[in-house]
């Protein structure tokens, strides 16, 4: 279910950030609340094969870390995509080091996975706002034709199938990852 406000001006941020969270998680951006879909068997996989793989990279490297469903407060909005990755020095981190239970900043890499029943634009609207709002590089996975679009600040969208070699963030060198072998994960 996804829900609207009526009326842009009916509600802040900050009121939004006083509202109990749901369940799935909503975001909020230009005065809209957006309730996510539930995930589904194949948005998990993905998940869970993509936060896998990156953190076995990023984080034993301490050059990344990736983030499943975390909330990010920032520009004027607060999103939560399905995936978000940070380099290493931006991660948010309390005074003793341990991390921080609020990330106030832009994620370096939003990955979005689309659902059945999402809208399209809407989870690209969510894109484009991370990357208004300094986030390096996005992704925009669409599990039913098996492609990925990339979105990147001042770059035309890219449209990557097959055997395509999907870009990733800088921090995580030369890493490299197919379309094909994105998608193999849905396959037992």
């Amino acid at each position: 279910m996804v829900t609207t406000t009526p009326d842009k001006t009916q509600i802040s941020l900050t009121e939004f950030l006083q509202i109990p969270e749901t369940e799935p998680a909503s975001d909020y951006i230009e005065g809209e609340i957006y309730q996510k879909p539930m995930p589904q068997g194949e948005h998990s996989a993905i998940q869970a094969y993509l936060t896998t793989a990156i953190n076995q990279i990023g984080k034993s490297q301490k050059l990344a870390s990736a983030f499943p469903e975390l909330r990010c407060t920032f520009g004027g909005g607060s999103v939560v995509p399905d995936i978000t990755v940070f380099e290493w020095e931006r991660i948010p981190r309390q005074a003793n080091g341990r991390i921080a239970n609020w990330f106030e900043i832009a994620p370096d890499w939003t990955i979005e996975i689309l659902s059945p029943e999402q809208r399209p634009n809407r989870v690209i609207k969510k894109i484009a706002f991370c990357l208004k709002h300094g986030t390096k590089l996005g992704w925009f996975i669409d599990p039913e034709d098996e492609s990925v679009t990339i979105f990147e600040p001042n770059k035309n969208p890219e449209f990557k199938s097959g055997q395509d070699i999907l870009p990733v963030l800088g921090a995580l060198g030369d890493w490299q990852l197919s379309v094909t072998d994105l998608f193999s994960c849905l396959y037992l």
